[in-house]
C-alpha cells in the first residue's frame, strides 16, 4: 500500500552540529510511534523564504516521507509506504 497524505506529525530529532545536519529519530503518527531504523534521500528546496527539508525515512517495514519545514519548524507527513503493492 502507497498513501500520499499531507498531515502534520511529531518527530523527535537530533541535530549534529559538526556536520550541521538535522536527522529524524521517531516518528508520531496516528496513534503509534515508529523509530526510524534508516535515512535515505534527504534534499531541500525553497517555496519564497521558506526552505523545505524532505526526508525518505524507513521504520522497519514502513517507508516514510517527511518535510521539514524551517520557517515554523513544523514536520508534515507527505506519503507513507509498507512496500506491498497497492
Amino acid at each position: 500500500m502507497h498513501l500520499k497524505v499531507d498531515v502534520p506529525v511529531s518527530v523527535i530529532s537530533i541535530y549534529d552540529p559538526n556536520g550541521a545536519k538535522v536527522s529524524p529519530l521517531k516518528i508520531r503518527w496516528d496513534g503509534r510511534v515508529y523509530s526510524v531504523t534508516k535515512i535515505g534521500l534527504h534534499h531541500n528546496f525553497r517555496v519564497g523564504r521558506t526552505l523545505h527539508h524532505i526526508f525518505s525515512v524507513v521504520a522497519g517495514e514502513t517507508f516514510f516521507r517527511l518535510n521539514l519545514n524551517t520557517e515554523n519548524l513544523s514536520w508534515r507527513l507527505e506519503e507513507v509506504s509498507d512496500g506491498l503493492p497497492d
